[in-house]
């Protein structure tokens, strides 16, 4: 069995953005050679999210409008969290509903999805350098 790693970094210029990777994580199945495998895909952040839906931009906004009404930015003296002088309690709420990670099948060299689906990155708490792990794994 082969393995590969890749790290994908993103720095956003809004607090909350949602970026199809889809294409990036295609490009590190090519680049690992596996045609037959698992590949996960993770946030290696506790405010930022890794998710599977469409990409449809009314979608997006969707998204966005809903989990700022689960968990509103302001005021941040509304979360416990921030009493530690933080003010990103509620990016970590949406990563908790949004997810860590996914794992998606890779047949014949290519992610194995079902109809519209894609990867996307959900940043909460964005304007610093954040990774997402792409690990690879099968034949």
């Amino acid at each position: 069995m082969k393995h590969y790693r890749q790290e994908l970094w993103f720095n956003t210029k809004t607090r909350r953005a949602y970026i199809n990777i889809t294409n990036q994580v295609q490009a590190a199945i090519d680049k690992s050679g596996i045609h037959e495998g698992l590949c996960l895909v993770n946030a290696m952040h506790i405010s930022a999210s890794v998710y599977i839906n469409d990409d449809e931009g009314g979608l997006l906004q969707d998204y966005d409008a809903w989990l700022e009404k689960l968990a509103p930015h302001a005021p941040v003296s509304q979360y416990r969290h921030n009493d530690t002088g933080e003010d990103n309690a509620d990016a970590h709420l949406k990563r908790q509903v949004m997810g860590r990670e996914v794992v998606v099948a890779i047949t014949r060299g290519k992610l194995d999805f079902g109809p519209w689906e894609q990867i996307f990155y959900g940043e909460f708490d964005g304007r610093r350098d954040k990774r997402v792990l792409v690990k690879i794994i099968g034949e």
